[in-house]
């Protein structure tokens, strides 16, 4: 994901809007995306798990 993050910073960098800006700031800017992605699937995977995890059965 990290990968992706950075390619697509790098592709911004060369042709779209990100040109505009000074390389630190798109830098930052990619960090905070690729925080924000991680967090995100951190916290699906994490949905996930405990959805497939069998509800304990009530005692009678």
């Amino acid at each position: 994901m990290f990968l992706l993050d950075a390619a697509l910073a790098l592709l911004g960098l060369l042709m779209g809007s990100l040109a505009h800006l000074p390389a630190p700031v798109s830098l930052a800017a990619a960090v905070v995306i690729a925080v924000w992605l991680l967090v995100f699937a951190a916290r699906e995977r994490d949905r996930r798990h405990r959805a497939r995890q069998p509800e304990p059965e009530a005692v009678v």
